[in-house]
Order: C-alpha cells, then structure tokens, then sequence
C-alpha cells in the first residue's frame, strides 16, 4: 500500500484517534481507495477525505469499513459519535475541509461555532417566549377575577352584579419537543433515502422545518457534508452544507433544495 500522508497536527484527538483506526483497517486488508469504493457505495474521492481527515465520514461508511475489515464496529462506532462531538463543538474549532472553506469565503457567514451558537440563540429565544405568553395570561386571568371581588365586596349593586364573569384560569404546559429523527440510509433502485422521506422535487430552504429537511440532512451527512445536527431545521449550518454540495455538484450556489439538488443528494 502507498504510504499515507501524516495527520494534521491540529486535528483533535478523538477525530484523529477515528481517523487513525479506519486507516489501520484499510491497511491491513490492503484496501485501495477504489476497493474501499466498490466495496462500501462511497466515492474514491470521499475515502481520500475521510483518510486524509479532512472530512468527517458519516456513520454508515464507518459501519461498512469495519464489516469488510472484521472489526467490532460498536467500537468504531463510539469513536465517530466522539468525533462528531468534536467536530460540531463550539469549544474547539471544528476542522474545515477545502470544499468548506471555499464556501464560508463566498457566503461571508462566519465560522460553524457562530452558526451553531445563532441556532441555540433561536431556540432559547422561541421558550422564552412562549413561557412569557403563558404567564401573562394566568395574570390577566387572575387581574379579572380580583376586580369582580373587589366590586362586590363593596356593595357596588349593578355593577357588581353586572360585572362579566373572569375567565377560567387554564394551566399551561410546557412549549412541546420537537420530534427527533434517525437515519436509515438505503439504496433503493440506484437511489439514496435515509427513510424519513421519499420526496425528490420539494422546495426547502432557509427557515424551513420538517421530514424534508432532516431527509436532506441525513443524505449530505451521507456526502461526507455535516449539516450539524439532524433535527429537522434549516438553519445556517444545514444552508452551507447544501451550498457545497451544490459547488462539488455543478450546480447554481443558492442554498435552496429543489429537484437538481435532491437528484445530487439521492445519486
């Protein structure tokens, strides 16, 4: 086997320990970067990424290497979940690949930590709000009831007795979870799905929210393109992901999923 290159000195350590043991397993069955294709539905070139460690391989090229080399992929597949932490983290810089670093240079939106941090703004700002709507009504619920009391108990007459009644206090609950999906990546008739949805001409972009939307981020997680978390929004990490795509795919750089995007997300 030719002799690989070494490791960036400023990958993390549970990225490069990942990194390390999917080179030693390709090493040892002398797997080329063609084998490794054949073998396991991912391109030559996303190996040489996913080996030089310039991109983060998704679950199912880990799962797939350890089945052909005989390894225990429960271990491997502790050290992705880490690695994936890591590489998402807002403490530590995740690193960025070629393709990333041409896309942040012409998007302008800043570094993954500021998006990730937006995304968690987002979403503390939407409780609190909702939090905010429940309290102020259980007030003016309990305001009206006070005021009828108060007209009665001084004698007031027509006005007390003509006074509406206050409006029933309804106990609020919690703003719900929002839904949480899995991938299942298949390959159904020369076709990619991660089973969430079978859609290939729906219009998603920023803001949108869904099953289309997690479907989209599990294929580009497939692509070796992490949108960040799958969790069904379409936030700035999600766009930047489907813009490079787009780039490597030839396609107009605009962010938005349609019928061209999905047929490069599903070949």
């Amino acid at each position: 086997m030719a002799r690989r290159k070494p490791l960036s000195a400023e990958l993390d350590p549970s990225v490069r320990q990942l990194v390390t043991e999917l080179r030693r397993l390709a090493d040892h069955g002398e797997l080329s970067m063609r084998q490794l294709a054949a073998k396991t539905g991912y391109s030559q070139k996303s190996w040489e990424r996913y080996l030089g460690g310039r991109s983060l391989p998704p679950r199912e090229a880990v799962e797939a290497l350890a089945r052909i080399g005989g390894a225990d992929p429960a271990h491997l597949l502790a050290l992705h979940e880490l690695a994936t932490d890591t590489w998402t983290s807002e403490r530590t810089p995740a690193p960025i690949t070629e393709t990333a670093t041409e896309t942040t240079t012409e998007t302008g939106t800043g570094t993954g930590t500021e998006d990730a941090g937006f995304s968690q703004f987002s979403e503390r700002s939407l409780r609190v709000t909702l939090i905010a709507g429940a309290v102020a009504l259980v007030l003016a619920a309990s305001s009206a009831t006070l005021l009828a009391v108060r007209l009665h108990g001084n004698g007031t007459g027509t006005a007390a007795a003509t006074a509406p009644p206050a409006p029933p206090v309804t106990s609020t609950s919690a703003p719900a979870s929002p839904p949480t999906y899995t991938c299942r990546i298949v390959r159904t008739d020369g076709l990619w799905y991660a089973g969430i949805s079978r859609t290939r001409n729906a219009e998603i972009g920023y803001g949108s929210a869904g099953p289309d939307v997690a479907e989209a981020q599990c294929l580009l997680r497939r692509a070796g393109i992490s949108p960040g978390g799958i969790d069904g929004m379409f936030g700035p990490l999600t766009q930047r992901a489907v813009k490079a795509l787009q780039k490597r795919s030839g396609l107009d750089v605009d962010g938005m999923v349609g019928p061209h995007t999905w047929k490069a997300l599903r070949a």
